[in-house]
């Protein structure tokens, strides 16, 4: 299985290749390739996690149909946009003491 940091560089650098404009939008963005188990045989899906600044999620919004085709044919099933500002205010998220190296990415991309 290919770990989880390289599918999100592949994602990001195939977005960069052929889509250069949503490519730019992207390198403000933090992008996350997440595993998630479901059902009674627990079936692995992994999907794509953008995080991003209020300004930028719009622009990510609006090609988000570009993004999920990119996604698919790396065999991901979706793409998955969230307003990181939101998420660092939240005050029930355990984000902080759960995955701290990303709590302080999206202190950056939130800025």
């Amino acid at each position: 299985m290919i770990a989880e940091d390289i599918l999100a560089q592949e994602f990001t650098r195939i977005v960069d290749h052929y889509y250069p404009d949503l490519g730019e939008v992207l390198e403000q963005c933090h992008v996350k390739v997440i595993t998630s188990c479901w059902g009674r045989n627990a079936r692995r899906f992994q999907y794509v996690g953008i995080y991003c600044s209020d300004d930028v999620l719009p622009l990510i919004q609006a090609h988000k149909h570009l993004l999920r085709e990119v996604a698919e044919n790396m065999g991901l099933i979706q793409v998955v946009c969230v307003n990181a500002k939101k998420l660092l205010r939240d005050p029930l998220s355990k984000l902080r003491q759960s995955e701290p190296r990303l709590w302080l990415d999206l202190h950056l991309v939130s800025a």
